[in-house]
């Protein structure tokens, strides 16, 4: 099986699965009880706590952990929405967010919110100046993704953070296709809120986690009630073994990535396919591990039953591969319902190789309809 499907999901590592197999067998108490073995844990926490603040130029108190990124979405949008209803009622999102930004936008606009969703150009980017013409008196909260899950489009974040740092109004990105793969200053990107999470990076599923800006400052309403875990914003008792598994994924996924931002199988793999078939590439702007390509004569039924069990990759996102509906990102950068049909989300991981690259190539080519 060749997986390409890296953006979607990754394997946990062996060094990360040796990281958390003592908090799994040897030491799982509950890292809220007061005995030994519970303050192990809790202490095992806080560590794994500093090592992703460092990783983003924050303080340990301001990351709170998470389920991973969809939760972390939820706590930052739904949280200081609910909670600054008396400052104003409208949020600044795209349209190309992924899928879990769109239904909390569309959850709060059943609450009486108002959303504006910004388009993308071509390439897929969302330009400042559009953000800015948004901007409202009464804007309560600004979100745009980092890097976007299906193109890999690179968000100008750090312009966009800096308007709404002027402003007075919270800026939160979604960096789950960004974090650990590029770096990432949470003060020098202007970010109030960022949303991560574990399983993109080689670690664990089920474990993100929000940072928070002045977290003991912040207005922000939880959406998990619970014990008073994470400063009262995130109920449920902590789950040590991912949270370790986490944070251990971290230094080593950044060298694997570095070696694959060296490869540049991005472009390796663009220049594989020159002269086989015609392809549109549909951003160039994109993130190192994530291309995605439009084949006007692919036939998408046999890429995906033929060959179903020796290729993994995504026709958009892992989150709405499965529908039938064209992707609402490439439909907001203009492609028509064809090219959308056609198109291919190809991510790379830290073992991909030549040799991959060039059976992939093969496989997609054999999957053209030449006349």
């Amino acid at each position: 099986m060749i997986y390409l499907d890296f953006a979607a999901s990754t394997p946990v590592i062996p060094e990360v699965m040796e990281a958390m197999r003592p908090w799994f067998t040897d030491y799982y108490a509950n890292p809220s009880s007061s005995h030994q073995m519970g303050r192990q844990a809790a202490e095992a926490i806080e560590k794994a706590r500093t090592t992703i603040a460092d990783e983003i130029g924050a303080y340990p108190s301001e990351i709170i952990f998470t389920s991973g990124a969809t939760e972390s979405n939820n706590l930052a949008i739904k949280g200081i929405a609910l909670a600054n209803r008396d400052k104003g009622c409208h949020i600044i999102t795209s349209s190309i967010e992924h899928k879990c930004i769109l239904a909390i936008c569309a959850y709060l606009e059943k609450e009486g919110f108002e959303v504006t969703y910004v388009d993308p150009d071509q390439e897929g980017v969302i330009h400042p100046e559009k953000v800015k013409e948004a901007l409202r008196p009464d804007t309560i909260l600004v979100s745009i993704h980092h890097v976007n899950n299906e193109l890999g489009t690179i968000q100008p974040i750090e312009q966009i953070g800096a308007l709404c740092l002027d402003r007075g109004i919270p800026f939160h990105t979604d960096a789950a296709q960004s974090f650990g793969k590029l770096d990432i200053d949470v003060d020098d990107l202007n970010i109030d809120l960022m949303s991560v999470s574990g399983h993109k990076i080689y670690g664990p599923k089920g474990v993100g986690a929000l940072y928070i800006r002045n977290v003991r400052e912040a207005k922000i309403t939880p959406v998990i009630h619970g014990a008073g875990q994470e400063l009262g914003l995130r109920g449920g008792t902590m789950a040590t073994p991912l949270i370790v598994g986490f944070s251990s994924s971290i230094n080593i996924s950044k060298k694997h990535y570095a070696k694959l931002a060296k490869n540049n199988n991005r472009q390796i793999f663009k220049e594989s396919m020159q002269g086989k078939f015609d392809f549109i590439v549909n951003s160039n702007q994109a993130c190192m591990h994530i291309l995605n390509i439009s084949v006007p004569i692919l036939d998408t039924n046999r890429l995906f039953t033929y060959y179903n069990n020796s290729l993994s990759l995504s026709k958009g996102s892992a989150c709405s591969s499965l529908t039938i509906e064209p992707s609402h990102v490439l439909k907001s950068i203009g492609l028509n319902s064809y090219l959308s049909e056609k198109s291919l989300r190809i991510s790379f991981g830290i073992d991909t190789n030549n040799e991959t690259i060039k059976e992939t190539v093969s496989i997609i080519s054999d999957s053209c309809n030449f006349f």
